[in-house]
């Protein structure tokens, strides 16, 4: 017997994506991820250089405006918007 009404799946906790403080990151590794969000979100609009962009995105995670999320299914990480 199967009582569905008790038993729902439960989230595995460690394929959740969570935030990895930038002091954790070497330098290279950040410069990498405002790189990879500069063209990703300024690529493909009319910004004739995307790269112009990087240090308002480094601002931006100096701030906290903008966090380095890691996602362990994908084994990935990327810059975001905190939750």
């Amino acid at each position: 017997m199967n009582d569905e009404t008790g038993q729902q799946a439960q989230p595995d906790p460690r394929e959740e994506k969570f935030v990895v403080e930038t002091e954790l990151l070497t330098k290279d590794q950040l410069d990498g991820l405002i790189d990879e969000y500069c063209t990703r979100y300024h690529g493909l609009n009319d910004t004739e250089n995307p790269m112009e962009e990087r240090e308002r995105v480094r601002a931006a995670v100096k701030r906290g405006d903008l966090v380095v999320w890691f996602d362990p299914v994908e084994n990935s990480a990327g810059l975001s918007p905190p939750r």
